[in-house]
Parts: C-alpha cells; structure tokens; sequence
C-alpha cells in the first residue's frame, strides 16, 4: 500500500483529564485491534497508529519492514467511569495471542509484537498482575511474552488506516482475520458489546 498521507508529529499520551484514561495497545495489525475497541461500551476513542520505535515520523511502509522499532498499536481513550483498564486488557489479551514473539498468525516481525505501554504506575501494577494471574491460569500452553513498557511517542497512522474494517469489510484480510477477533469479543463480552 502506498502512503499518500505525510504521517503527523509525534505526541506524547496525554495525562488523564477528567472522565477517561488512556491505553496503548500491541497486538498484531492495528486494523484488528481498532475494530474491536470501537464496538466496546465504555471506549470514547480509538486511535491506530506507532509507538515503540527511534524514527521520526514513521510511515506504514516503514513499520512494516519491521526495521523502524515501532509496533503497531491503538490508543484507547475510555471512561474508567465506565470500564476500568483491567477490563480493557482483559479484552486484549482474549483478541490476539500474547505467547507468541513478533507474530500475530501470518502477520511475523517486531511491528505485530504484543505490548502494553503503560502511563503511569498504576497500569503498570495492574498489568503486571493481570499477566501473573493469566499464565497461573494456563490459558495457552506457552508463557505469555507481551512486553510492558512506559508509554513513549504515539504516531497517528495515516488516514487510510483510520475505521478500515468499518470502510472495508468485504477486503480479504478484514474477513478472514479482522471479522473474526470481532466475534469473538462479541461472544466473550457480550455485556460490553456497543448497542449504537
């Protein structure tokens, strides 16, 4: 895919305003993780974008050769009024396999890495336990690999990553991979599941 869009600044995550907190999120292609948190109640905004590499201003094609240090992520603005961050990753970590290093199925390199980065010390308690009590739990046969890290620069991906299941659900990859992660959250968190 060709970038048409020139990317915008770098940004800092904002401190928490009053009503919503923040999360950053890695699991795979963004285009899964943003289709999800857009259908859960309690979610304000989602962003796809990068986080987690040294270049400036990194494009889609650039990440995507796994060179640039960025994964793909989503920012999350929610109502913690609402959902509370625990439950925001308990979502995540149902949508995409957090044991497997720099793979998501097909999609392979450090762009599709599972990675929470966290804003403050409190997400980081909080998914620290929350990734104890899972691999006690033994969900999945191999231990969980997701990396926690402070929050660093958030790029916005270019516009034509922007609601891409929303604006294009028939394309292949939304149906056979997107469509998928969505039923499944549908299915395990029918009470978060977004009515409008």
């Amino acid at each position: 895919m060709t970038n048409t869009t020139t990317a915008p600044a770098g940004e800092l995550p904002p401190l928490p305003a009053a009503g919503h907190e923040t999360a950053i999120l890695g699991g795979g292609c963004f285009w899964c993780l943003e289709a999800v948190f857009q259908r859960v109640d309690g979610v304000l905004s989602v962003e796809s974008g990068y986080s987690g590499g040294l270049a400036e201003a990194p494009t889609y094609r650039q990440v995507c050769t796994g060179t640039t240090g960025h994964a793909e992520v989503v920012k999350v603005d929610f109502d913690p009024a609402r959902i509370g961050y625990r439950e925001i990753l308990e979502i995540f970590f149902t949508i995409h396999d957090p044991t497997t290093p720099d793979r998501q199925g097909n999609d392979v390199g450090p762009q599709y890495r599972s990675v929470i980065f966290v804003t403050g010390n409190a997400q980081l308690e909080t998914a620290l336990a929350l990734i104890e009590e899972l691999d006690h739990a033994g969900l999945w046969p191999e231990p969980i690999v997701t990396e926690i890290k402070h929050a660093d620069l958030f790029w916005p991906a270019e516009e034509e990553h922007r609601n891409y299941f929303a604006d294009n659900p028939e394309q292949s990859y939304c149906r056979y991979v997107v469509a998928p992660k969505v039923a499944k959250f549908r299915q395990k968190f029918a009470a978060r599941w977004r009515a409008d």
